[in-house]
This record gives structure tokens, C-alpha cells and sequence, in this order.
């Protein structure tokens, strides 16, 4: 049987290799924009005009009648501490899935963070206490409560994933693995970081999709789960991995910037019951 899916932020760094992903798979595609006239380059898409901040008053007929919706649209990043996190963007983002699901969506992959968790340190689980410290992880973290309410009034299979971080092609230009490539391009033998002792959980962007579509198209919803590798690594570490893999004798400038304010300096995802959730997948 073939599942229609549908995907909100599918323009966006982590939406388009979810396409990608999903073109890999038995499944009919409807890629949700602000803009209709999206060229992807990839077949069995079809593009379909929807924004948040205005949602039409059926959104489940607006998108297709999906079998399934993954949800990873959220505006307002990387500014983390914006107000407009849980002032403009949680009420859109409730507005929206509260009618997707009460005319009829059935099931429902939305994207988390693993900001929800605060100023934890060390291997993070789903059961650990939630204590955002910043505007984004509040707001996300109260999105998925409002959705848990919702369900014991509209039942829907719900898929919450607390995503931790990721690196690719696409990303944006103030991520670290755009700079270093960028600068890998200009020919620089240096590389200014951080002090680059922050652990942290990476992913690449292309598995970090496989598994957000492996999860979405699993039998019913997994509630919450990390979607992390479960293995602590260096910043430094992992740039100094691109150089080699590059081939590029560079001088990590480590210390150059300060450390961000926002995340602890040492955590990481515990991938148990991910692992259990692909297996059921």
C-alpha cells in the first residue's frame, strides 16, 4: 500500500533531504511551501501552497488527505532567544495541527530539539525532566504537552522527535560545517572555532532524514524519542574529521570565539529507545 505523506518545511535545510529520502521509498510526496512554484528536481513530488501564519480552515484537505504529516516547518531560527518563539510562533504552530488533526490527519512526525532538555549535562533520555532555557526550547517543549492534551481529545498517532544536532549540504551559512567548507574553498590554512571541548550528539543531515522517514512511516506513533546517535564526540574532533576527510592540512584556531550561552558544554542523546523504534519501524 502506498502512504501519502505530506512535509511542512520542505524547503528547509533538513525538509529537502527528507524529500530526498522519501523519493527512495513507496510513497506519494506532497511537499507543503509558502510558495507554490518550488522546482526540486525530484519526481513524485507534488507542490502544494500552504502557510502557517494563515492556514486555511481544513488544512488536512488542503494538503491531500495525508496518511501521515511530517512537520518540521518553524520559523524564527537560529535566533533562539526570540520572543517570537512562544509569542507568535506556538499559537500558529497549535492553530494549524489542531486543525489538521481535528478534520482528520491521522497521524502526525513532529519535529522537536534536544534544547527542550535545558542545561543538562550528559547522556539525556526521553524521561529525563524537561528545563528549556531558552525561548525555542520552551516553546517546543509546550508544543508537544499542547499536542499530548490534544490526543485524549482527537486520538492521532504522534511521533514527538527531540532532534539533536546535525551537518550537510544545505545547511545554513552561519553553521560551522558551511564555514569550514567555505573556507576549505578559499584556500585558508587556518580555521577559527570555538575552544572546541563542547560534546556534543552529530548526525549527518542524510541519516538524520532516513531515520525522521523511517520513523514517520512506522506502524502508529513512537510518542517521544531522540533522534541522536547516542555517541559523545568533541566539536574538535568532529571538524578535525572534515579536514582529514578532506584531504586539508588546516590549523583548527581553537579558542578564537567564545562558547555559545545557550546549550551545556558536555550532552548528548541516549539513542535507547530510538533504536527500539526503528526496530519496530
Amino acid at each position: 500500500m502506498v502512504t501519502k505523506v505530506a512535509v511542512t518545511g520542505a524547503t528547509g535545510y533538513i525538509g529537502q533531504h527528507v524529500l530526498k529520502a522519501l523519493s527512495k521509498r513507496s510513497a506519494d510526496i506532497v511537499a507543503l511551501s509558502r510558495h507554490a512554484d518550488q522546482q526540486d528536481g525530484i519526481n513524485r513530488i507534488s507542490w502544494r501552497q500552504l502557510d502557517l501564519a494563515t492556514p486555511p480552515a481544513n488544512p488536512y484537505e488542503a494538503m491531500g488527505h495525508p496518511d501521515v504529516l511530517i512537520h518540521l516547518a518553524w520559523d524564527g531560527l537560529p535566533q533562539y532567544h526570540s520572543l517570537h518563539h512562544f509569542e507568535t510562533e506556538l499559537p500558529r504552530q497549535y492553530t494549524f495541527l489542531k486543525r489538521s488533526i481535528e478534520c482528520g490527519l491521522p497521524a502526525l512526525f513532529c519535529a522537536g530539539t534536544c534544547f527542550e532538555y535545558g542545561m543538562q549535562t550528559g547522556p539525556l533520555a526521553e524521561n529525563e525532566p524537561c528545563m528549556p532555557s531558552n525561548a525555542y526550547g520552551y516553546a517546543k517543549h509546550a508544543l508537544q504537552q499542547q499536542l499530548a492534551f490534544l490526543q485524549c481529545k482527537s486520538p492521532f498517532a504522534l511521533t514527538w522527535a527531540r532532534l539533536f544536532y546535525s551537518y550537510g549540504n544545505g545547511q545554513g551559512t552561519r553553521s560551522l560545517w558551511t564555514q569550514f567548507h567555505e573556507a576549505h574553498r578559499q584556500g585558508k590554512t587556518s580555521f577559527d572555532m570555538s575552544g572546541g571541548q563542547q560534546i556534543r550528539d552529530f548526525l549527518t543531515v542524510e541519516t538524520m532524514a532516513e531515520r525522521i522517514v523511517d520513523l514517520a512511516l512506522g506502524p502508529g506513533g513512537h510518542g517521544v524519542v531522540n533522534l541522536c546517535s547516542g555517541a559523545p564526540q568533541t566539536v574538535a574532533d568532529l571538524v578535525q574529521g572534515w579536514a582529514t576527510k578532506l584531504g586539508w592540512d588546516v590549523r583548527l584556531n581553537l579558542g578564537h570565539y567564545p562558547y555559545p550561552d545557550y546549550e551545556p558544554m558536555e550532552f548528548w542523546g541516549d539513542d535507547t529507545l530510538l533504536r527500539k523504534a526503528l526496530i519496530a519501524s
